[in-house]
């Protein structure tokens, strides 16, 4: 997989680092929490969607920038690219 990284120009995917889905953010339970089931679902409850998904990806091996990527789960065609908080 491709990825065009805004500062670096297209890289390889090994370049990469996978941080997030960056729409639904699951709510972190409290640090001092000891349920369980609470810390279970903040680290595996995720959905699985197919089609275009936002995620947040870190181009560890270049920029160190983080970017908002739009990327089809079905194809890993990337259809948009954009710096997360960055205004239009």
């Amino acid at each position: 997989m491709i990825i065009p990284c805004p500062f670096c120009g297209p890289r390889d995917l090994s370049e990469f680092a996978y941080c997030g889905d960056a729409d639904n953010l699951a709510a972190r339970p409290d640090p001092a929490a000891t349920d369980p089931a609470a810390w279970n679902a903040y680290v595996y409850d995720r959905t699985n969607p197919a089609g275009d998904h936002a995620e947040i990806w870190q181009h560890a091996g270049g920029c160190r920038r983080h970017l908002r990527i739009v990327r089809n789960t079905v194809t890993h065609a990337v259809s948009d690219v954009t710096i997360p908080g960055a205004k239009p």
